[in-house]
This record gives structure tokens, sequence and C-alpha cells, in this order.
């Protein structure tokens, strides 16, 4: 699968926090830029005092929360020449622990997730069609790519990462840096690798449409095609939760 993610999506994630001196934000943000691709496994971090700089926080506070990172299993950390911190992906869990976190989630809180998704996406997906540059539309032509070719839990990461790379086109980094708390928080369970078999030709195909409009500069029809794709997502996730709570 493609590495990496666009520099406006990256942007987002380093944008100053909103409460300085804070290691939990800073360590948030840094598990969301991993576990959702904006970071590649063995990609080095920028320095403590690179990232204390973007952060707009101290480097006691960058260092406190590369310490947490160590711990989660999330970066480790190379002496010597040519040493620092560096990306550890985290493995792909299984089906069965996917299965069992959609069983924790009630009916009613998919459904709410899956109505905030539908207006940040759809939103995303119209300022994207209006505010996209031709690297943005190549760059959701190559994540269309990612799902075509994907399978299992990569399906899903590519699932979520097209979806990033949307809203970094919608060229709003307050839009992007909602798009990667959604998909930290709940959002994820949308895109969960539990889908029937041909669903993925049919993302497929839905994803290339949806590219289509937003190259086509058609902010309505993106918009249009990107809500009744989530809202398919959803309609499925839910049976697939009524199946796990059947007797």
């Amino acid at each position: 699968m493609r590495k990496g993610m666009s520099h406006s999506a990256r942007s987002a994630m380093f944008a100053p926090l909103d409460q300085i001196g804070r290691a939990e934000a800073v360590t948030a943000r840094l598990v969301d830029a991993i576990t959702l691709g904006l970071l590649a496994d063995s990609e080095q971090l920028p320095s403590e005092a690179e990232l204390a700089a973007q952060f707009g926080v101290s480097t006691v506070t960058v260092r406190e929360a590369l310490v947490a990172l160590r711990q989660q299993g999330l970066v480790e950390t190379r002496r010597g020449r040519g040493g620092g911190s560096f990306v550890k992906t985290p493995a792909n869990p299984s089906a069965a622990s996917w299965r069992e976190r959609l069983r924790t989630v009630s009916l009613s809180e998919l459904r709410d997730v899956g109505d905030h998704y539908l207006a940040i996406a759809g939103a995303a997906a119209k300022l994207a069609a209006e505010r996209s540059s031709p690297e943005d539309v190549e760059r959701l032509e190559l994540a269309t790519e990612d799902i075509r070719t994907a399978t299992g839990t990569e399906a899903s990461r590519a699932e979520r990462q097209f979806h990033l790379e949307v809203a970094a086109a919608a060229q709003s980094p307050r839009l992007t840096r909602e798009e990667v708390q959604l998909q930290s928080e709940r959002g994820g369970l949308l895109w969960l690798p539990l889908e029937p078999h041909g669903t993925r030709e049919n993302a497929y195909a839905e994803h290339r449409a949806i590219t289509a409009a937003i190259a086509q500069g058609d902010g309505e029809l993106a918009r249009k095609l990107t809500e009744e794709h989530i809202l398919d997502a959803i309609d499925r996730l839910a049976d697939v939760h009524l199946d796990l709570l059947a007797p």
C-alpha cells in the first residue's frame, strides 16, 4: 500500500495545540498520526525541538509524550549516529477483535457517529471539489487504487486514508483535524473490515465516482455521492451489529 499522506493532512496533524503544555494532547495527536497512517512505519519523527515548535509546547512536554509513545510501542528511540525517534506502526487487529469492538457499541451510538461523520465528510467532499489542486486529485486517485487492491484490515486503513485525503483536499486544516478526531474516536467503526463478499468492488466504484466528481469541480455531486457511500456503510454495520447480538 502507498505510504504517507498529503502535506495538508500532515500539516493539520502537527498544527499548534489549543491547550499549551499538555503532554497528553501531544501524545494523542501523534498516536492518531501513527494509527491513521499519516506517519509511515519506520519514519523518523522530527527532533524534540522541531516538534515543540510545531505544536507550540515546551521540549519537556514533547519528551513526556515520546516516553508515553515508547511505552505504547508506537515509537522506538535509536542512539548514536543517525539516531532519533522512529515510528512503529501497530499490528493490524484480527477480525475477531473488530467484531468484539462493534459488539460493545449500541445501535443508537453507531447511528449518531454516522450522522456526525456524514456531515463532516459530505462538507469535505464539496469543498474538495471547489478547492482541490491537480496534485490533490492525483493523490485521491492513488488512494482509490489502494482501495481496489487492499483486503481485510488494509482495506479498512485504505478507506480511512481516502477520506483523510478528501478532507485535506478541502484546504481546511480545521476540517481535516475534525476528520482525524472522528476516525481516532468512534469514526473508525464505519470502516471496520467486516464487509460481505463483493462489497469491496462496490466501494472501489463509489470512490472512483467521488474522485471524478471532485476532479470535475462538481461539489454538490461529490457531497451527494459521499453521503450515499457513508449511509451504505452505516447500514451494513447496523446489519452486522444486529447479527452479533442475535441469540
